[in-house]
């Protein structure tokens, strides 16, 4: 029952904060804007991003650090990938010692290509005092935080900080099951957007169920196999942080990914689709990082190469999917 402090009041940080509340004293729930922060607070809820959604009486709302990570026992990261690094600096300067850092983030750094709780524990070095840990899954923030049952995956190198996370994040709604594999959880969070925006083009082109099924196998083998060769493990990519946040990403009608890909197969243009957008959908900046890694671990990666071409290229969709339809033929 010690305080929570949970660093970025989106979606996700709202929905987090609504279904973990009843397990902490008090949450502390970081907004970057002054204005937004206030507006949440005395609203109760994030109508921008969350709406109707109410905030528990416990949740506290402040745009200052030092308000929100003070005697913050247990920090949860949930600002979109490309601010996490600078986000981590402005927290390392208040967060208190011993503080017990979670990531559930999902991306991969664009330039450095690290993952996200590399990113972490680069920035706050010194400061930690465990691993940092990694909270992922099949979830979308409107279903979480309205108390709709679900599972994810909470990773850590030391598998006592996954343990003590498991028991302080689980709730009659929230089910939580523990890993050490870091690489696996992710990999697989990380790149399942990317496939998620492929099965959306699909629909966006017309296709119907079979090219989609094809698209969502064919892309967990690619996500599996470049897991596996930077050092995970492939249980991880059958589990809920792959194959269950990859089919709920490719199929839901709330992700944003699959919504990008949409759009794209209807012809539209990549920077008007993400200029529409209030949300972060981080499959675009994850491709082309997925697309460098392929190269630096020698892995093939036809799918995400081709969407790469799609999204960076202006590579028109229904010639990427005849391309790849094309290719060689091999074995599964």
């Amino acid at each position: 029952m010690s305080r929570l402090a949970i660093i970025g009041a989106g979606s996700w940080g709202a929905a987090l904060a609504i279904t973990l509340a009843p397990r902490f004293s008090s949450v502390a729930l970081w907004a970057r804007l002054p204005e937004r922060a206030a507006e949440i607070s005395a609203a109760r809820e994030n109508r921008r991003y969350l709406p109707g959604a109410v905030l528990p009486a416990n949740v506290e709302v402040s745009s200052d650090l030092r308000i929100i990570l003070k005697s913050g026992r247990i920090v949860l990261m949930v600002v979109p990938s490309k601010y996490l690094r600078t986000a981590a600096a402005d927290v390392r300067e208040y967060a208190e010692p011993g503080a017990l850092f979670v990531s559930a983030v999902k991306g991969i750094e664009e330039g450095t290509l690290a993952r996200m709780s590399s990113v972490l524990t680069d920035v706050l070095g010194d400061q930690l005092s465990t691993p940092v840990a990694v909270l992922s899954g099949p979830t979308f923030a409107k279903e979480v935080a309205a108390g709709e049952p679900a599972a994810v995956v909470v990773a850590c190198s030391e598998i006592r900080v996954a343990e003590h996370l498991q028991q302080a994040f689980s709730t009659s709604c929230l089910r939580l099951y523990t890993t050490d594999d870091m690489i696996g959880v992710e990999i697989g969070a990380a790149l399942k957007n990317v496939i998620a925006i492929g099965a959306g083009i699909c629909q966006g082109l017309g296709l119907g169920g079979n090219s989609v099924a094809a698209l969502v196998t064919r892309g967990l083998a690619e996500i599996t196999r470049l897991a596996v060769a930077m050092g995970g493990e492939p249980r991880t990519l059958a589990g809920l942080a792959g194959l269950g946040d990859l089919v709920l990403t490719t199929t839901g009608d709330l992700s944003r990914n699959r919504f990008v890909g949409v759009e794209l197969g209807r012809g539209k243009n990549i920077s008007d689709v993400l200029g529409s957008m209030t949300m972060v959908a981080e499959g675009v900046p994850t491709c082309r990082a997925a697309h460098v890694l392929g190269q630096r671990f020698a892995v093939d990666l036809p799918i995400i190469n081709k969407m790469n071409e799609i999204l960076y290229e202006s590579k028109d969709a229904r010639v990427a999917m005849r391309e790849l339809m094309d290719r060689p033929l091999t074995r599964e």
